[in-house]
């Protein structure tokens, strides 16, 4: 249970992951840019998504 714990993200963790403030994550967010969903007012990040960007950036995609 613990590693699926994990799996799902804050903007904050997310932020820390990429390096980047909490501002530009939450920006990202809301553009549609990084996939997330929200659980009531609070937005959430699967990490396999995440993976996912990194590879398309990695490809040369741009967000």
């Amino acid at each position: 249970m613990d590693s699926e714990h994990h799996d799902i993200m804050t903007i904050s963790q997310v932020a820390k992951y990429f390096q980047i403030s909490e501002m530009t994550t939450y920006k990202l967010v809301q553009e549609g840019k990084i996939p997330a969903f929200k659980i009531g007012s609070h937005w959430r990040i699967q990490k396999s998504d995440l993976t996912e960007l990194i590879q398309q950036l990695k490809n040369g995609e741009r967000i």
